[in-house]
Order: C-alpha cells, then sequence, then structure tokens
C-alpha cells in the first residue's frame, strides 16, 4: 500500500529535497500540504496542521519540515491522529521533548523517524566499515559555509532553539556518531555569538571518547570562499576523508567513494520500511552533543551579523 503523505512546512528544505525524493520513491505519495506561505498546484493545501487534521484529508503520514521551535505541539498532533511522523533534523528545540513523543508513537502505533539526513550520505557506510578494523588516532571535523547563501532570511535559525551554527555542524555530528566505533563526550565548547544575535555564529568543540581519542570540530558560518564540509580521521591505515558532506571518501588521497546525494531519498525509502511496521527509529546523540556544546560554552561576542 503507497504512504499518503502531507508535508507540514513548506520551506527551503521541503521544497528543495522532500518534495522531489518523495516523487522518485516507491511506496510514498505527497498527497498534500499544509504551510502558511506556500503551496504546491494540484495538491489539497491547508494553512497549518490543526486545520489538516481537521479536515479528514486522507493521509496516512506527515513530515514535519518546520523550525525546531514550536514544533513539539505540532509533533503531538499529528501522533494523537494516528499519523505516522517522520521529523526534520533537528528533530525538536530541546533533548527532553523527544522521548514522550517516542512514549506516544508506541501508545499509537505509529512510526516515529527523528531523520539525520547526512547519515544516508554515500560514504557513510563504507566510513564506518573502514574505521571499524582499525586503530583510530584522532578526528578532525571542518563544517564551514555562507550562511546567506544557505539560510537566507530565516530568521528564526538565530533564535533560541534554532541552533546557529549548529543548524549545519549537527550534520557533521550525526555523521560523527555514525561511524566511530565508541561513544563520545564533549570537553570543551567555545561559541561565538555575534552581538545582535541570541544564537552561535561559530563554535570550536573539543570531544575524546574512553580510550582519550581526539576529537575536534569547527563550525563557522562566515565562510565566503565555498563549503567546506570535511571530516578527516587519521588512523594506522592512513588518513581517511569523508568530503563535500559525506558524498566523497578517500584514504590517503585515493578515491574510494564518489557518488551523487542521495540522501532525502534514501530517507524515505526508511521511512516507508518503518510505516509498515510501526517501527521507531530515534536516536538523539547528535542533538545531545549540541546541547552539551551551550550546557559547556564558553561564550565570546563578536561583530554583529546583518544579513544584506
Amino acid at each position: 500500500m503507497t504512504l499518503r503523505l502531507a508535508i507540514v512546512g513548506l520551506g527551503k528544505i521541503a521544497r528543495d529535497q522532500h518534495v522531489p525524493s518523495i516523487a522518485k520513491t516507491e511506496g510514498v505519495e505527497l498527497a498534500a500540504v499544509a504551510s502558511r506561505n506556500a503551496s504546491i498546484d494540484g495538491l489539497p493545501h491547508f494553512p497549518d496542521i490543526d486545520a489538516l487534521l481537521a479536515s479528514g484529508e486522507a493521509v496516512d503520514a506527515i513530515a514535519l519540515c518546520t523550525p525546531p521551535q514550536g514544533r513539539h505541539a505540532q509533533a503531538v498532533a499529528a501522533l494523537q491522529a494516528g499519523k505516522h511522523l517522520l521529523l526534520e533534523k533537528p528533530p525538536g528545540a530541546s533533548v527532553s521533548e523527544i522521548e514522550p513523543l517516542v512514549t506516544l508513537a508506541r501508545e499509537k502505533g505509529v512510526s516515529l523517524f527523528a531523520t539525520w539526513h547526512s547519515r544516508y550520505a554515500p560514504a557513510v557506510e563504507p566510513a564506518r566499515a573502514f574505521l571499524a578494523e582499525t586503530e583510530i588516532r584522532s578526528v578532525h571535523i571542518e563544517w564551514k559555509e555562507d550562511v546567506r547563501k544557505w539560510h537566507p532570511g530565516q530568521a528564526w535559525i538565530w533564535e533560541p532553539g534554532g541552533l546557529g551554527v549548529f543548524d549545519p555542524g549537527i550534520n557533521a555530528l550525526s555523521i560523527v556518531t555514525a561511524i566511530l566505533p565508541s561513544p563520545m563526550f564533549l570537553r570543551r565548547s567555545d561559541l561565538q555569538f555575534p552581538e545582535n544575535r541570541a544564537a552561535p555564529i561559530a563554535a570550536d568543540l573539543e570531544f575524546t571518547d574512553a580510550s582519550g581519542l581526539p576529537i575536534r570540530a569547527e563550525f563557522d558560518w562566515r565562510e565566503t570562499g565555498g563549503e567546506t564540509w570535511n571530516i578527516h580521521v587519521e588512523t594506522a591505515r592512513g588518513k581517511l576523508t569523508l568530503a563535500e558532506g559525506g558524498k566523497k571518501l578517500s584514504l590517503d588521497g585515493r578515491s574510494m567513494v564518489d557518488e551523487p546525494d542521495a540522501e532525502y531519498a534514501a530517507i524515505y525509502r526508511r521511512f516507508v520500511e518503518l510505516a509498515a511496521t510501526g517501527a521507531i527509529d530515534v536516536d538523539l546523540s547528535p542533538l545531545q552533543h549540541v546541547a552539551d556544546a551551550f550546557l559547556l560554552g564558553r561564550r565570546h561576542v563578536v561583530e554583529a551579523f546583518v544579513e544584506d
């Protein structure tokens, strides 16, 4: 049976990734849209999730693509209505609000999927398999981009709960937590806040694990010379590099994986699988690391950010 899905929040990520990925994924179809400011020709449209659910429109599942602030109430409404639920990353504005959703999904017998799209990049699983079989000596994450290019006009991202530079940085954390064989934890966090914003524009983090492995992450939203989405891992067998957000993998410069982006199509294939049995897939470790970064963070005030 085809999963009839409604998107709630038709912003940039929904238009760029969710809509085309749904169209090419077997077992799911886009049946409706709920969004204050956007619609899709030929599809039923509603101003918000409450109107969608009250309409009686025939949908089996909902993809929440709204900003994380305020999303918890929308998620509760979807689950209470017995809809399978996909959460765009981050799954919420806080760590503590997610576990009650897991409990509710189990009570209702529906699926809950907290997605981390970067984990589905083509180089991630090969990197995990490689690192499981060798000694790891250090990890260095470089995740830098231009906020004006990738998040234009998104004022919510600078507000509490919007994560600031951790909105892209959490993608790197989702990859690292997937490929490293041991859990890591935060030791140091330096956060740079523009004087006119409530969320950081840059972060410098140091993690380790039970063995003392050095792990450093540098996140920056002020990169104007092109994107840098790299994870370098020094190992006993050489330097392993995941580049371009996980699309490429190399060992000492020799290519191992170089494939096009298909992350969101993989997310929807997984969602179809989960919905078939009412299963739950929720891993909060990337969001927990971000919460720890704020908890341990030393705040440094930098020049104001003004979007031209």
